[in-house]
């Protein structure tokens, strides 16, 4: 009996789920409001959106405690900082 075998028939508690793949992250698809789309803020910039992104991220069934981060303390209120390579010396 191969490895995968006898992951899927006794299992193990070093593998959530017994090998089979996870469910898909709420957060991790275009729809996701943990972070900014377009000219929207998101989440992670400014905590818009809280409950929304919360309750995706408790959805999200790993096998472990998922405690929601805080926002950045970063937010430039949208704009891009300029870039260095636009910026060269002399």
């Amino acid at each position: 009996m191969g490895l995968k075998d006898l992951l899927a028939n006794q299992g193990s508690p070093l593998s959530y789920g017994n090998g089979s793949t996870p469910a898909v992250n709420p957060l991790a698809t275009q729809q996701s409001k943990m972070h900014a789309v377009g000219n929207a803020p998101g989440y992670s910039l400014n905590g818009t959106d809280y409950m929304d992104v919360n309750m995706a991220f408790q959805a999200y069934n790993d096998g472990v405690g998922n405690i929601l981060p805080m926002p950045s303390q970063l937010d430039l209120n949208g704009t891009t900082p300029p870039q260095y390579v636009n910026n060269l010396p002399g």
